[in-house]
């Protein structure tokens, strides 16, 4: 049986506001809202969905930059999601995150050298001297840069060399989870890929475990097992990745996947398209979030939150017509 390493449980981030419009009324942004799954041992979860559906932002919750406001993370049998900070050193071995920016995210006073080390002697898994520049020098080289880049600093460095120096930060510690932030939008697409597969060379050496964040759905399913799809905070259809590109069963999902460019129009799916804006994520639609743009909304859409159905074995869709449509 695989072994599960990470379990989210109806994880919740809400973000307090000021809204002017109810005279200084307090109202919550809900980055994230009630999102569930499970990650195994050595496989890659996809998490696309449009800017502003709070990817990044669970992400960023399921390592506890950001306090999770409600829900579970569970990682390797323990719940972490409200431990205190003191007790999340040890587990910061384990857990790490790879930035989308390869630039703002590295320190530009520090060398490469002391940038890939700094948390090797943080956490006292080596000593300065010999071992801590050896240590470094091998991480770095294993990520596809040479030990002489060591006492280089960021700005001397290309935007792929940089995405490169700060995936050897993350897995410097030798972690077992890594939450990827969108790690190549930032690139040029001739990098992307080499990017890509210096990351699905790591994790099958290393036994990684990714959650890959991008809004670019070829990316993902280049390098992902699972791909889950999220709307104004929730996953709204998660499946295996062939699955999902062959079977579609959200809206949402068919608008996205009809979005992806294709070289031969005659190949093009022609899906029933979607209108108007995101709603807000403070005044959330009742009902099922997704109806006020949905081609195939009822009357029942907009009253009703539809369940979380599975519709074939691993396919999970929230809407009430999956597999009817």
């Amino acid at each position: 049986m695989e072994e599960k390493i990470l379990e989210i449980k109806n994880l919740r981030k809400y973000f307090s506001i000021k809204n002017g419009f109810l005279r200084g009324a307090a109202a919550n942004v809900k980055a994230v809202d009630g999102v569930s799954f499970d990650l195994y041992k050595g496989e890659t979860i996809g998490l696309v969905g449009e800017s502003g559906c709070g990817k990044s932002t669970l992400g960023r919750t399921i390592v506890r930059l950001y306090e999770p406001t409600e829900g579970e993370v569970i990682f390797k049998g323990q719940d972490i999601s409200h431990i205190k900070k003191s007790q999340l050193k040890p587990l910061r071995k384990q857990m790490q995150l790879i930035f989308q920016d390869p630039y703002s995210s590295l320190n530009p006073r520090m060398n490469v050298n002391t940038i890939v080390g700094e948390a090797l002697l943080s956490h006292g898994l080596v000593k300065k001297g010999q071992e801590y520049v050896d240590r470094v020098s091998e991480i770095i080289e294993i990520c596809g840069l040479s030990s002489y880049h060591m006492n280089r600093y960021p700005h001397q460095f290309s935007g792929g060399q940089r995405q490169r120096i700060g995936i050897a930060r993350a897995l410097a510690l030798s972690p077992e989870f890594v939450v990827c932030d969108e790690p190549v939008s930032a690139l040029d697409v001739s990098i992307q890929s080499q990017i890509l597969n210096l990351m699905m060379d790591l994790q099958e050496k290393m036994g990684l475990s990714y959650l890959f964040i991008s809004h670019d759905l070829s990316v993902v399913k280049h390098i992902s097992n699972r791909i889950g799809v999220m709307y104004l905070g929730s996953v709204v259809e998660m499946a295996k990745k062939k699955e999902l590109y062959n079977n579609p069963s959200h809206p949402y999902t068919r608008a996205l996947l009809t979005a992806i460019p294709i070289a031969n129009p005659m190949k093009r799916k022609v899906m029933a398209a979607i209108s108007g804006e995101i709603p807000s994520n403070v005044n959330t639609p009742p009902g099922c979030k997704f109806h006020t743009r949905c081609p195939y909304a009822k009357e029942i859409c907009s009253k009703v939150a539809p369940e979380n159905k599975e519709i074939n074995p691993g396919h999970y869709v929230v809407c009430h017509f999956a597999g009817e449509i």
